[in-house]
């Protein structure tokens, strides 16, 4: 899988697709949570949440890892451009299933319109290897897709991901054929669910996650 092909398209083919409504998603909780000290952050794309999330937390450490080599440097590009310093990012250029973190080191983990590019068996493989570089009281901010449960909701936005499914395996080779919830697998390793918004008639939700032990968000 490798988002190269799209990555000089992806800004505007999600402002034609959507507007502004990925990143809202994505930017959602940033105000909301406790300031980091290390940040992890997967398949970052193109670069407009770092960016959101280093005027927030400029104290912070980043590290960026993402399958696509042309979606990093437009991510470095575009942080260099609104003039601030990637001294504190690390740009990681790997596959997130073979791409070891180190263990229990980051306060925040960050995963927006990423987990649904994969299987169930390899969710179930990167969920809890992710979990496993979380520190005891981490967040895990984290915007996707969802299918609401009945109605007209459901099947449009059914209809909405089997087109999104099709295009995407044809132009990155995405192994997933449908979305598969992360929910269970994040409460297998230990987080819990703060909060959920739902936006889109059902279709996006962002969520902030935590270590069972932390207290809730501020």
């Amino acid at each position: 899988m490798s988002f190269d092909r799209i990555a000089p398209h992806y800004r505007w083919m999600e402002w034609l697709l959507a507007g502004g409504k990925l990143q809202r998603c994505r930017t959602a909780f940033i105000s909301e949570i406790p300031v980091p000290r290390e940040v992890l952050m997967m398949g970052e794309g193109n670069g407009r949440c770092l960016l959101e999330m280093l005027r927030a937390f400029p104290s912070a450490r980043f590290v960026c890892v993402d399958a696509s080599a042309r979606m990093l440097e437009r991510a470095r590009v575009c942080v260099e451009s609104a003039g601030l310093g990637a001294s504190a990012i690390e740009f990681v250029h790997a596959d997130a299933l073979d791409w070891k973190p180190p263990a229990a080191c980051f306060d925040l983990l960050v995963s927006n319109f990423f987990l649904d590019c994969f299987t169930a068996d390899q969710l179930g493989v990167l969920v809890p290897g992710l979990s496993a570089a979380a520190t005891s009281d981490a967040r895990w901010l984290l915007a996707d897709f969802c299918e609401p449960p009945s109605g007209f909701a459901k099947w449009r936005a059914r209809w909405i991901l089997r087109a999104m499914y099709f295009f995407f395996r044809r132009v990155t080779r995405l192994s997933a054929r449908s979305l598969t919830p992360p929910d269970a697998l994040l409460r297998r390793s230990g987080f819990t669910l703060c909060e959920r918004r739902l936006s889109e008639w059902g279709l996006l939700h962002c969520d902030v996650w935590r270590r069972a032990a932390a207290e809730s968000p501020q």
